[in-house]
């Protein structure tokens, strides 16, 4: 059974010589009711525009599609800096921002840059400290005195509050990250098929198991996937390379047999328009209404 409303959306590439295609695919993409954008969170990348900047830019020429980045670059964004600008951007977007988190990679890129560099382990004590500090600032903590090994407070003010309840989405896929989002997190956002498929369960058990033991509902964890692949008008070319036929039974799966409940199309195509529009006006439409029929 399906335990949160299911959401849909695409995941433009940030290129700034292409900037005016990825406007107009965003603006396409609230138009035509697709719920989500997420973009990915690369400053060391030189093709890339900022996905802040960014993001706070589209916000503000849509009108009902929500935004998170695909996941944030936790080493080069302090956290007490990226919950101020989340907040200010759920605020001045009437509430349609969440916080898409990773612990980080590249880290030569990021080294390059001035960020630090961080083992597996560190890597996740460094974003568990981070999330706690994200949240303290959102709800708007007096003298926030935090020590960590990572990051350190010393009497900082939080505020504004966000908007809404902004949920907090990890990208994750080693056990302790996995286990984190249990314990801390509101979402998980991995990437199909870089996490093959028939690893899913494990990950969602692992979700589950972390989740009751730190007294959270796991059903109130969302779970979102990342999806690259190609509608296309011919036969089956592979996994998410096919019709629409194709596309419509393999989400109905991830979200019947895997638990999702949100999906976002990395199109792997360089028409990513037409992609945007076969995805909201024929996938999206058949997948809920497959669902709906099975209740």
């Amino acid at each position: 059974m399906l335990h949160m409303q299911l959401l849909f959306g695409v995941f433009p590439v940030p290129e700034a010589d292409r900037q005016d295609q990825l406007e107009e695919q965003v603006l396409l993409a609230d138009r035509l009711g697709l719920d989500l954008i997420g973009i990915q969170d690369h400053p060391y990348q030189r093709r890339f525009l900022d996905t802040w900047m960014l993001i706070a830019y589209l916000a503000g020429r849509t009108e009902r599609v929500r935004f998170f980045p695909d996941v944030a670059n936790l080493p080069l964004r302090p956290p007490a800096g990226l919950a101020k600008a989340a907040a200010s951007i759920d605020r001045l977007s009437g509430g349609r921002f969440e916080l898409g988190l990773g612990a980080g990679a590249f880290w030569e890129a990021i080294e390059a840059w001035g960020g630090p560099v961080r083992s597996g382990p560190e890597s996740v004590d460094a974003l568990e400290e981070a999330i706690e500090i994200i949240r303290r600032v959102w709800e708007g903590e007096r003298a926030i005195a935090f020590e960590g090994r990572h990051y350190r407070l010393s009497g900082a003010h939080g505020g504004p509050p966000p908007a809404h309840d902004i949920g907090i989405w990890v990208g994750a896929y080693g056990p302790r990250m996995i286990r984190l989002v249990g314990r801390l997190a509101d979402g998980w956002i991995p990437s199909l098929p870089r996490l093959p498929l028939d690893e899913v369960p494990r990950r969602q058990a692992t979700i589950d198991e972390a989740a009751r033991a730190a007294g959270r509902d796991p059903e109130r964890i969302r779970r979102v996937a990342n999806l690259n692949g190609r509608i296309t008008a011919g036969a089956q070319e592979g996994w998410l390379r096919g019709p629409v036929e194709h596309w419509t039974e393999e989400l109905v799966r991830l979200v019947r047999e895997l638990r999702f409940d949100g999906f976002v199309l990395w199109p792997d195509d360089e028409d990513v328009l037409g992609q945007t529009e076969r995805f909201a006006s024929e996938v999206v439409p058949r997948v809920r209404e497959a669902l709906a029929q099975a209740g």
